[in-house]
């Protein structure tokens, strides 16, 4: 497994600067700064047509800034920015449909296109199946014997099928972790077994945007919050400076104004 060609540090995991992106005549970022820390996940709030997903976009690496924008990861200033090179640095995204295939069992979901192979090249199955049952149990909470890496995905409930995606994720080493709405569509019960898979990226030392539309999931697990509007940075809050409800409060003050209060 290939490391990061930049070794992490105490600088930001990822950080923008002065990023401005247009499409024609449509400005859909405008001065955008945006910093990760090691270790911390922040929430990526806004409502449709903010800048959320082309923010996003641009640091999966599908998107370049136009001139006079800047990406730093760890600190080192990244002229040939691509989805590759964003995810040869270690950058992962959890798409909210899941980008599993179910009727595969989870042992080949874990490790589809990056499979563990033996000294001649061929499939090491069992080694790829007992990962996968480490990994169930150490980082997905999976105890029972009735939760097997043989299952099929298609069995699982929709917070279990993204914390396979994230436990995918943070075992090839991610840095950081792009999770789009992962909570879309999910029940209660599977939106808090999908917060609690969030948890475990902070509890692993690595970093996670989290982007959603709904406040009440975001707030409970970020420790940062930005705010965009209309492809700007709105406001910038740490959660110990902000209650849910004051946050609501200033939401809703963009929403009518285009400016945080």
């Amino acid at each position: 497994m290939s490391q990061p060609a930049i070794s992490a540090g105490s600088s930001p995991v990822i950080e923008l600067k002065n990023v401005t992106k247009t499409f024609g005549e449509v400005r859909s970022l405008s001065d955008v700064d945006f910093v990760v820390r090691p270790g911390e996940i922040v929430g990526l709030l806004g409502d449709n047509g903010a800048g959320k997903s082309t923010l996003v976009k641009t640091v999966m690496g599908f998107h370049r800034p136009d001139p006079g924008g800047e990406i730093y990861f760890h600190g080192e200033r990244i002229h040939d920015w691509s989805v590759a090179r964003a995810r040869g640095l270690g950058i992962e995204t959890v798409y909210q449909e899941r980008a599993l295939c179910e009727k595969q069992p989870i042992w080949r979901n874990m490790f589809m296109g990056r499979e563990l192979r033996g000294k001649f090249g061929l499939l090491d199955v069992k080694r790829m199946r007992s990962e996968a049952a480490r990994l169930m149990k150490e980082h997905m909470g999976f105890t029972s014997s009735a939760v097997h890496p043989d299952n099929v995905v298609a069995t699982m409930s929709g917070g279990e099928k993204q914390g396979v995606a994230i436990t995918r994720a943070l075992y090839f080493e991610a840095q950081l972790v792009i999770l789009d709405e992962p909570t879309m569509g999910l029940s209660l019960t599977e939106t808090k077994k999908t917060l609690e898979f969030v948890g475990n990226i902070k509890k692993a030392g690595k970093s996670a945007i989290f982007i959603d539309h709904n406040i009440f999931h975001v707030y409970p697990v970020v420790d940062r919050l930005y705010v965009l509007d209309r492809g700007k940075v709105a406001g910038v809050y740490s959660k110990d400076e902000i209650t849910m409800d004051e946050l609501i409060e200033r939401l809703y003050h963009v929403a009518r104004s285009g400016k945080m209060e």
